[in-house]
């Protein structure tokens, strides 16, 4: 089953943080369809549109991955199922 995500990195920038989350998402057959960032005064910012197939891999099971690569660069990393992310963000 296809799914899309919200993933979201925030962090003071440095090196390496695109190629790290990139890595991550391409071992694990996640596309990326869409990505904004941008640097805020040393700060890193950058959201990104994923699709995965759950069958692959599930959302919890990517989190936990995730969470491993930030921890090594010094980021939070988030993921939202792309229909918890809108129910979150209607006005």
């Amino acid at each position: 089953m296809k799914s899309k995500a919200i993933l979201t990195v925030l962090g003071k920038d440095r090196v390496g943080i695109v190629a790290g989350v990139s890595k991550v998402l391409a071992e694990n057959d996640v596309n990326i369809e869409d990505i904004s960032q941008t640097i805020m005064q040393g700060f890193f910012t950058m959201i990104m549109l994923v699709s995965m197939d759950e069958e692959k891999i599930s959302m919890v099971e990517l989190q936990n991955k995730l969470d491993k690569v930030a921890k090594e660069l010094g980021v939070k990393i988030t993921l939202h199922h792309e229909d918890i992310f809108r129910y979150m963000h209607r006005i």
